[in-house]
């Protein structure tokens, strides 16, 4: 399963970290120079929940930035308790 929202559709984006050096020119350096660029990958927060979709509960993978918007329904706790145990005769 791709790492990808099921509401919103965040999924992995990429991009660019650069390395400096030199000294700022305000602080009465030359300015900074570029000497390295990196590629990276910008990773979404996504959590494994069970939802409620088309009325049945299903395992699905969504950011929390959809959890915090109320985009997910969570099914409804169960109360489900074992019958009482007959005695069995014998």
């Amino acid at each position: 399963m791709s790492r990808k929202c099921y509401f919103t559709g965040k999924s992995t984006r990429v991009g660019r970290t650069y390395t400096h050096r030199g000294k700022a020119k305000y602080l009465g350096g030359v300015g900074r120079k570029v000497t390295g660029k990196t590629k990276r990958k910008f990773k979404p927060n996504i959590q494994k929940v069970r939802a409620m979709i088309d009325g049945c509960p299903v395992r699905i993978q969504v950011s929390a930035k959809a959890i915090r918007l109320g985009l997910v329904v969570k099914p409804p706790k169960r109360d489900w308790k074992p019958a009482a145990t007959e005695a069995v005769a014998s």
